[in-house]
């Protein structure tokens, strides 16, 4: 997650936080009757709707979305430059030997198809598949989390439910009644604010990773059919840069420019001849 976020969700909290202090009574803010209720009622919903190993793969696609950086598209075009640069220059087997470099697994995947030389129908029947199971595993584990949100405001509401019965029952005991208010008030704000602070915006945050991650996932898509075609990297780099805002675009030109410039230098680099051993080389002056 970028600084900025941190900072800004930090300085959001601290405020949200302090306005409940302003009462002068934070304690008054906490009733274990209410958080048992709510969490409790929260849980046995969820565990009835989705199996176990389920909401734990959930619950790790969230941590990850919020703790992974995704390359950036610009990064993803200048990569794929570098490819198609490479395989004009070195063949297509030559990438074999970035496979393992490759930081993005749906990118490893595609040259791995490239050098089983895969046709582009193939390349791309594969790779879409890919993204077709990826994004339905990621809408899974989003939509637990919005059951999530859209569930705690009614157990929230059945705390409030349970204190006031509590309530009525005790209506000639002012001690039960002092006992069983708590509970009917912090009960709905305990819901609100775990739906719509906590469930909510997770369940969000996995879906703006999950279509960041597909805009990726198309562009090596496309990438990778052009490096399989032989297209020309410059018509390649012309094509890559409709996935990029006009701010990004700029300088991919004379960036693929150093790419060619390093590879053909690469290429017409001579090769130095292995020196002789001392033996033959007698042998020859000796002849």
């Amino acid at each position: 997650m970028l600084r900025k976020n941190v900072a800004g969700i930090a300085l959001s909290l601290i405020i949200f936080v302090s306005s409940f202090l302003l009462t002068g009574h934070a304690a008054a803010y906490w009733n274990l009757a209410a958080f048992i209720v709510v969490v409790s009622g929260l849980s046995a919903a969820i565990l009835l709707s989705y199996p176990f190993d389920r909401l734990t793969s959930a619950f790790r696609v969230a941590r990850n979305a919020y703790s992974s950086d995704q390359p950036k598209a610009h990064e993803l075009v200048h990569t794929l430059l570098d490819l198609s640069v490479k395989s004009k220059v070195d063949g297509i087997l030559s990438l074999e030997k970035n496979e393992q470099q490759a930081t993005c697994s749906f990118l490893k995947n595609g040259l791995i198809l490239l050098v089983d030389n895969y046709k582009e129908t193939e390349i791309r029947e594969c790779l879409n598949t890919e993204m077709a199971f990826f994004h339905q595993r990621r809408m899974q584990s989003e939509r637990i989390f919005q059951t999530l949100a859209r569930t705690a405001p009614a157990f929230g509401v059945a705390g409030s439910v349970i204190g006031l019965i509590g309530l009525l029952m005790g209506i000639n005991d002012t001690a039960v009644i002092l006992r069983n208010i708590p509970v009917a008030f912090i009960s709905t704000l305990y819901g609100l604010v775990l739906g719509n602070l906590v469930f909510a915006p997770m369940a969000e945050r996995i879906n703006h990773s999950t279509r960041c991650e597909l805009l990726n996932q198309k562009l090596v898509l496309e990438g990778v059919v052009a490096i399989s075609k032989e297209q020309n990297p410059y018509k390649l780099e012309r094509k890559l840069a409709s996935f990029l805002s006009p701010s990004e675009r700029t300088g991919n030109t004379e960036a693929l420019r150093s790419i060619t410039r390093k590879y053909v230098q690469r290429k017409n680099q001579p090769v130095e001849p292995k020196g002789m051993p001392e033996e033959g080389l007698d042998l020859a002056q000796a002849s």
